[in-house]
């Protein structure tokens, strides 16, 4: 797959150089593994019947130099494709990372997204296996076929025969594993996804009694993926066994042939001992490759899905740095729909903001407000239209335009494993103490944290589950408002606050507007609203009310919509690739 984004190739050229110096390296290691049959030809037919011992001892250090020397270059073409893996690794993992976080935004579960990084682990450990090493020895089977054609024409043709029958079988394991593995693939994602389901829930499934009903779901899932996992190592193993069988059966095939034509006078003792040796090392790569099939399978379709969802991130390392932004947000005509079911959840909605603004989004639950706020700020991908940040849309803006500022308060406040002050911080690499102070200033938690035994340096577990649902939900304003960021969307944002966090709150809005940032929040409590300069109303995923507060609350008056309109745009909405 051919890609716009540098990072998909993650340094294709540089492996394909690598493979090309392992295929050369290959060539003599399978040179040099001539040396037992050259070795058993001329003892039998020199050594033993001249009856030299310098010639047997001439001829044995000769092939211990020549078997070190496959040694070594065996154990380089090994450590080569181990750090290779490394290598991939770490240069994949990241990437792979990433997509894991894009894909639910584009409506994959959890456990799709995290497939990725198992595609990685899946390719490293190929990489490490015996199935690669096989690979590079399949192109040079001909050097021992001609080998043994050059013995007699008639071991020659037997050993062709042979490798047919077992190029055919390494055909039917391709078509037979192909489906299963598949089916194989699909039941192991619903298993984990169910199992991530039940770990997330786990105080609801106890609290409720319903831990042994989530069990037999999972007990369900896992039977189904254990099922077809066995139906794959089934076919695997049957023709990996029959491959053992029928190479062993050649391998004597050539003995009896040989001892025939040896018989007739056509051919020598040492040539028999050698045409067997060398059958066997022939078909020996064609055996592994089907023991280790499965593998192969597994390394490929993890490539191809890797290159494919790679391939579709958008690379924006080369964007150029816009100024800070400081006077508007323009929302263009939007049309937003559910990434997993591409639903529209917002159609046409339109309306600007400038600085020093507040917008308060009200409606009826499931009208489309938190798809707003998510659509504001690209955690949803458009079908139509653009949102603007000082007139350059959203795709315009580096990620450092996100980092630095842009400030979001989700509805359901996930904080993350680390510290409070690394949540805060947003993890920055060098965290400053005076702009998370600032952040929990304004957020109202200062006090709050330091009365904590271990202040700013408390660590919050998973998710954050040791704090209640306040607190955490104060600590993600916090988190919101770090580095004052020009943009804050705040989402149901006072839903587990008391009345001093809400007045907390509050000044928080104000502050943001009054060192000209812009403040869009999503309400269903009106003491969520008192700071608001604006307010839209979103019902049945649309903007129908657009304008000032006190216009738009006040009864009995019209509610007018007050947006600007533009010609939609074809843009479609980003997609990543699965199986």
């Amino acid at each position: 797959m051919t890609s716009n984004n540098p990072k998909a190739n993650y340094g294709l050229e540089k492996v394909r150089g690598i493979f090309a110096y392992l295929f050369g390296l290959s060539g003599i290691i399978n040179i040099l593994a001539l040396t037992g049959a050259i070795y058993m030809l001329q003892i039998y037919d020199r050594a033993l019947t001249s009856g030299s011992v310098s010639t047997l001892v001439a001829l044995s250090a000769l092939a211990i130099g020549l078997y070190l020397f496959q040694g070594i270059f065996d154990i380089i073409r090994s450590q080569i494709l181990i750090r290779l893996g490394a290598r991939l690794d770490h240069q994949l993992a990241p990437l792979a990372h990433t997509v894991a976080i894009e894909m639910p935004r584009y409506g994959y579960s959890t456990s799709e997204a995290m497939e990725r990084g198992r595609d990685v682990d899946t390719l490293r450990g190929f990489l490490s296996s015996p199935g690669p090493i096989a690979l590079f020895d399949l192109p040079w089977m001909p050097i021992y076929l001609a080998f043994v054609w050059l013995l007699h024409p008639m071991l020659g043709l037997l050993t062709v025969a042979g490798a047919i029958v077992l190029a055919l079988i390494t055909l039917v394991a391709e078509l037979m594993t192909r489906r299963s593995a598949q089916t194989m693939i699909k039941a192991s994602v619903t298993r984990n996804s169910v199992a991530d389901s039940n770990a997330r829930n786990a105080d609801i499934l106890h609290a409720m009694g319903i831990t042994g009903r989530a069990v037999e779901r999972f007990d369900i899932a896992n039977r189904q993926h254990l099922e077809s996992q066995t139906r794959t190592s089934d076919i695997s193993a049957t023709l990996s066994g029959l491959s053992k069988v029928l190479r062993m059966m050649l391998q004597s095939a050539i003995l009896g042939l040989g001892a025939y034509l040896a018989i007739k006078g056509d051919l020598s003792p040492g040539a028999i001992i050698a045409s067997s040796i060398v059958t066997a090392r022939a078909l020996a790569p064609v055996d592994q490759v089907i023991g280790n099939w499965k593998g192969v399978v597994s390394a490929r379709r993890s490539h191809r899905r890797l290159a494919e969802t790679l391939g579709v991130m958008k690379d924006k390392s080369g964007l150029v740095e816009l100024p800070v932004p400081s006077h508007s947000l323009v929302v263009d005509n939007i049309t937003t729909v559910a990434p997993a079911t591409g639903a529209v959840l917002l159609s046409e909605a339109s309306f600007q903001l400038n600085a020093g603004q507040a917008l308060g989004l009200i409606g009826p639950s499931g009208g489309g407000k938190t798809t707003m706020a998510r659509s504001i700020l690209g955690i949803w991908p458009l079908l139509r239209g653009s949102i603007r940040i000082d007139g350059a849309d959203l795709s315009q803006w580096n990620e450092n335009f996100f980092t630095s500022h842009v400030g979001y308060l989700p509805q359901d406040v996930a904080l993350m494993e680390g510290t409070i002050a690394d949540n805060i911080s947003r993890f920055a690499k060098v965290p400053d103490a005076r702009p998370i102070i600032n952040a929990a200033r304004a957020a109202g938690i200062h006090e709050m944290v330091v009365h904590l035994r271990d202040g700013y340096q408390t660590a919050l577990g998973p998710h954050g589950t040791a704090l209640s649902a306040g607190q955490r939900q104060r600590i993600g304003l916090a988190r919101a408002l770090y580095g004052d960021p020009f943009l804050v969307v705040l989402d149901e944002p006072n839903s587990n606050l008391d009345a001093e966090g809400e007045e907390a709150l509050t000044k928080a809005i104000i502050s943001v507007k009054q060192r000209g940032g812009i403040v869009v929040i999503v309400a269903h409590r009106p003491s969520a609203m008192q700071a608001v300069d604006m307010v839209g109303v979103v019902q049945a995923g649309r903007l129908v009310a657009f304008g000032p507060k006190d216009e738009i609350l006040q009864p009995n008056k019209a509610r007018p919509v007050v947006v600007e309109r533009s010609l939609p745009s074809d843009r479609p909405a980003r997609s990543f690739a699965s199986e």
